[in-house]
């Protein structure tokens, strides 16, 4: 009987000893589609950070493509990875991914790209944590409109330069935020130019920016809208091109990053300042949600909405960067 009881303690605690072993082993995977670009090292950076607080190992992969999208989850699989978060290389990858992780039983978030089908249409059943795209654009819309101001510029004589990307959600809310802000603040309709953009990168916005330009001689100022950093620097260069001095041009952008180069520069441009999202909360908080639905069995929200953004000009850019570890 004494050995019984000391059989079934041994096995009691191996038992304990293999959960133990288990939470201390857990794996969780975080894959991006640039792990070159800041960005994305900084949402790895703090996805390690929730790991060491949570005791969980990060195994973090590049996908650049559909083909190592779905290599990386099989090699996940293969690790023991219970589930993983993902920037999508291509939004369609959506159906495949989630079939892919469905077969080995993992979980899956997504994390600033929303996957959609083959059709393009949202698959709303995949937890999301992405930046409040309308909500960013708004913040846009006011900072362009307050700098207007107190740059004392008649309305009458100003004009938005808006360049889109309709096609695309994310820009499309973005955008549409940053124009219905301006409306809502008093500016004029019919002083809202848009112009499609057929690459949102700065050559493609420099075409678009100057064959608006070219249209509207009569316009003072400019008010530069744009989905990203460097569709707002295809227009600042746009309206140089043109003649246009800096004290004449507002463009405002989005993501920060991009916009170091230009707010370095020893004279100012017409690229005002960019409104930097939180890559730093995306990485951290992603992978707890994704934590806590592993080991709790708490599932997420299916959209969870970051609106944390800040402003960053040539004044206090350095050190907006640095505290999320950007510079």
């Amino acid at each position: 009987m004494h050995k019984l009881t000391q059989s079934l303690a041994a096995i009691g605690l191996a038992a304990v000893m293999s959960q133990f072993a288990m939470a201390e082993t857990l794996k969780l995977g975080f894959l991006v589609k640039q792990p070159e670009e800041p960005w994305f090292q900084t949402e790895w950076k703090f996805a390690d950070k929730a790991g060491k607080e949570l005791n969980f190992e990060v195994i973090k992969i590049a996908v650049p493509d559909g083909e190592k999208t779905l290599n990386a989850i099989d090699s996940l699989a293969a690790s023991g990875a219970k589930g993983f978060v993902i920037c999508t290389p291509d939004p369609k990858l959506g159906a495949a991914i989630v079939a892919k992780a469905r077969s080995y039983d993992l979980k899956v978030i997504a994390v600033d790209d929303r996957f959609v089908t083959a059709k393009g249409k949202p698959m709303d059943s995949v937890p999301l944590v992405m930046m409040a795209a309308t909500k960013i654009g708004e913040r846009q819309g006011n900072e362009l409109y307050r700098e207007m101001q107190k740059r004392g510029w008649e309305t009458k004589e100003t004009a938005v330069m808006a360049i889109t990307a309709n096609e695309l959600d994310t820009a499309r809310r973005r955008t549409g935020g940053s124009l219905a802000a301006l409306r809502a603040a008093g500016f004029p309709e019919k002083q809202i130019y848009q112009v499609p953009t057929k690459s949102n990168d700065i050559p493609g916005a420099f075409d678009a920016g100057n064959s608006l330009l070219v249209q509207h001689p009569e316009v003072k100022h400019w008010l530069i809208v744009g989905m990203n950093d460097n569709t707002v620097l295809g227009g600042v260069r746009a309206s140089e091109g043109q003649g246009f001095k800096a004290a004449d041009v507002v463009g405002i952008g989005i993501n920060g990053v991009d916009a170091v180069s230009e707010l370095s520069k020893s004279q100012a441009t017409g690229f005002y300042g960019s409104l930097l999202p939180s890559p730093d909360v995306h990485g951290y908080r992603s992978i707890k949600m994704l934590h806590d639905w592993v080991v709790n069995g708490t599932e997420p929200a299916r959209f969870t909405e970051v609106t944390d953004v800040v402003l960053i000009t040539r004044d206090n850019f350095k050190t907006e960067l640095a505290k999320k570890g950007l510079m």
